[in-house]
């Protein structure tokens, strides 16, 4: 688990589309080479627990404050500007503990957010001069709480916010791209607990407009919970049969979240009726058995079904392109009809000088 736990909380270099998702990928801090035009380097402080790791891994005590450090990069020929705030770590529909994005809301059982407790100090946006650095800072104020054992888990996220690309990419004037890197940061108080899931809620739901059964899976530790498998099946209680199947491995549990685990039905339509969920949930130290009834409306599958991009009666993304045909062909015929006028008017006038 500790291997698992250093290898998610390494340093992320993100690089991602402005109107795409965030894609992650590992990458070395320290390094100020790269083809991005900056990185960023966490400086060690003294409590870090393991000092062969470049983000903050960090022994806190109740009531302490700390000043953290991060020093940009710039390896640019230009002044560049970057922005940062610190991050509170979840788990995301996907089952990838995210110190990229912030969620709706947060578990009930999280007591203390990295984001609460940990502060930019100074500007949030900074210039970095040309070819130089620049050090910013986080203050770190933990709380009273000399009962509390576990992690607190989070990250320090600098993105830049220049408009200007560092490479030539032929056909992308009009793309705008995101540099971005993420420092984790954790701190460790009293104890490390052992992990545990709770299932809250379950009931037919939507995610990215894909329609299906939404289960609520908690952790309510503070702790991460790695690399688990689920393996769940929906049956009608009405008449026994198996309406759904789903199986998932390498889910990552942040401390103290709630996974919200989509089981969709693609282009099966949702059906009301009532309905039984079987889960195990497993990794290499411990199984978990889940057991649930839930009910499906006709409210809830008229809508679910209504909305969905799954249906293939209700295309939405066909609707859209026929609609933006259809005002192509309608700019087009307007700009003919302008044209024949027009040709039609320098022809009588070219008539009226031969006459």
């Amino acid at each position: 688990m500790q291997g698992l736990k250093k290898f998610q909380l390494m340093i992320l270099a993100v690089f991602a589309l402005l109107i795409g998702g965030v894609v992650p990928v590992t990458a070395k801090a320290a390094g100020v080479n790269n083809n991005i035009g900056y990185s960023v380097e966490a400086q060690i402080p003294k409590n870090q627990i393991d000092k062969s790791q470049s983000f903050f891994e960090l022994r806190m005590k109740p009531g302490q404050t700390q000043t953290l450090h991060t020093k940009i990069f710039n390896v640019t020929n230009q002044d560049i500007r970057v922005k940062s705030a610190v991050h509170t770590a979840w788990t995301n529909s996907s089952g990838v503990i995210d110190y990229i994005n912030t969620p709706k809301s947060y578990d009930s059982s999280l007591k203390y957010k990295m984001s609460d407790i940990s502060r930019v100090q100074g500007q949030k946006t900074v210039t970095v001069p040309a070819g130089g650095s620049k050090v910013v800072s986080v203050n770190v104020q933990v709380p009273q709480d000399k009962s509390y054992n576990g992690l607190i888990l989070g990250a320090w996220y600098f993105e830049r916010v220049d408009t200007k690309v560092t490479g030539k990419v032929k056909g992308a004037n009009n793309i705008k791209n995101k540099y971005s890197y993420v420092v984790g940061m954790e701190y460790l108080m009293g104890k490390v607990p052992a992990g545990d899931l709770k299932l809250g809620k379950v009931g037919a739901g939507m995610d990215n407009y894909h329609r299906g059964v939404i289960a609520n899976l908690k952790n309510p530790t503070a702790t991460i919970i790695p690399n688990l498998k689920l393996d769940s099946t929906i049956t009608n209680r009405d008449g026994g049969q198996t309406v759904k199947r789903v199986q998932k491995e390498n889910v990552q549990m942040a401390p103290n979240t709630t996974y919200r685990y989509p089981m969709l039905y693609g282009k099966t339509p949702l059906k009301a009726g009532h309905y039984h969920l079987h889960m195990v949930v497993k990794n290499k130290d411990r199984t978990w058995i889940f057991d649930r009834d839930f009910t499906i409306t006709n409210a809830q599958a008229n809508k679910f079904n209504s909305d969905s991009v799954d249906d293939p009666g209700v295309n939405i993304w066909l609707l859209i392109g026929l609609g933006a045909l259809a005002m192509l062909i309608l700019v087009l015929l307007i700009l003919l009809i302008i044209y024949l006028i027009r040709r039609r008017r320098r022809d009588e006038d070219e008539n009226e000088k031969q006459k």
